[in-house]
């Protein structure tokens, strides 16, 4: 156990090593001045001067290596850094806006379920029935249909039409209905027809039959054996997809004008600020890296033969 806390800390060390060079060498290398954008030279008449000074004063006239030294330092010490735009610290901004962000995550990974679980189940207990057809088709939509044009269309046609639901801002769980079901039911697509694969696979293992001969019911046999067998490819296929769903909530964020840390990232894209950029990337990866180790951990629980495989392997 040890040996796997001291593997599993040195990967973070590397991790994030990684993860904060090259997305500070991204940003640096990003067209666009944050210097102009902080003196609104659109506004305002501002001499070269000026501008020289201001970029002499946070450090832009330096080696990106330099920099990104400084940087490092400050993260080593739980300092993030100012906005360049709010002059807020990064990291109690980002904390403001993640709690949104965590409450759009779970509410979609909720509809998602919702629609995954049984119509995937459906799907392969009635196979090539009308519930089966039905999935598939639904699964094709989901896939070609963009969250933004869909989200777009629930707008018109829950908000705008119908009056029914509120269109932007976070007020409440009202206001987390429509983003919640669009990004959900864009996600579920794919885990419908994975949980049907899966558990059509299950279904025909060895194991199944050993439990009807047992004389257990078919409901236990479905719960306690065949869907708990199915879930290890669907984690596995949650844990690599989870980039595509943090874009997703970026995307929804901005269209919804949800206040999480996605809207404020654009923000802080357009206006070129570097320090909260950067904290956004690095809070991201750390919450990435997370559940892909809970998902490599909860094989264990939910495979157990990795689990006997693991001790044979250490005699």
């Amino acid at each position: 156990m040890v040996r796997i806390f001291i593997r599993r800390l040195l990967e973070v060390a590397l991790f994030v090593l990684f993860v904060t060079f090259v997305s500070f060498l991204f940003v640096r290398l990003a067209p666009g001045d944050p210097v102009l954008t902080i003196l609104n030279v659109d506004e305002l008449s501002v001499s070269q001067e000026e501008v020289e000074t201001l970029r002499e004063d946070m450090g832009f006239n330096k080696p990106l290596l330099v920099q990104y030294g400084h940087w490092l330092l400050d993260f080593v010490r739980l300092d993030f850094g100012v906005s360049y735009v709010t002059g807020q610290p990064v990291m109690d901004m980002i904390m403001k806006g993640l709690p949104a962000t965590l409450e759009l995550t779970v509410g979609s990974l909720i509809v998602m379920l919702i629609v995954s679980i049984p119509l995937g189940s459906l799907a392969a207990l009635y196979r090539n029935r009308w519930i089966d057809h039905l999935s598939r088709i639904l699964a094709i939509l989901g896939a070609a249909i963009p969250s933004f044009w869909l989200g777009l269309i629930f707008i018109d046609l829950f908000a705008v039409r119908l009056n029914w639901l509120p269109t932007m801002g976070r007020d409440g769980f009202v206001s987390l209905i429509l983003p919640s079901v669009t990004l959900g039911l864009a996600i579920s697509s794919v885990y419908v027809r994975l949980l049907r694969s899966s558990l059509l696979d299950s279904l025909s293992q060895e194991f199944i039959r050993a439990a009807r001969a047992r004389g257990l019911s078919e409901k236990r046999i479905f719960v306690a054996h065949a869907l708990r067998h199915s879930l290890p490819p669907v984690i596995t296929v949650f844990g690599v997809s989870l980039g595509s769903l943090i874009g997703g909530v970026v995307v929804i964020e901005v269209l919804f004008a949800y206040p999480g840390i996605g809207k404020l990232v654009v923000d802080a894209i357009r206006q070129r600020d570097y320090p909260l950029i950067q904290g956004y990337i690095l809070v991201m990866a750390l919450i990435v890296f997370v559940i892909n180790t809970s998902v490599d951990l909860s094989y264990r629980y939910l495979n157990p033969e990795m689990k006997l495989g693991e001790r044979k392997a250490n005699g």
